[in-house]
């Protein structure tokens, strides 16, 4: 059965002799880093289908395949 009473230690020495500004340095290093926010998620695009700005400032040319091309990009 092992104490739970103390608690673990965030870093554990493995090998060498570190000094205490060597362990303070790597213990600021470890908690910045585990602090730093992730990657930014990419934005949400809307589809091309849903952009209403897509409509903005055109207009209906008429004539034959005027309603073929409405549905084409500008």
């Amino acid at each position: 059965m092992t104490d739970t009473s103390q608690p673990q230690p965030l870093l554990r020495v493995v090998r060498g002799n570190p000094d205490d500004a060597e362990l303070a340095a790597l213990t600021a290093v470890v908690l910045a880093a585990a602090a730093a926010p992730g990657p930014a998620a990419a934005p949400h695009r809307t589809s091309w289908w849903n952009d209403r700005a897509r409509g903005v400032g055109a207009s209906a040319a008429p004539g034959d395949g005027a309603w073929r091309a409405a549905a084409l990009p500008r």
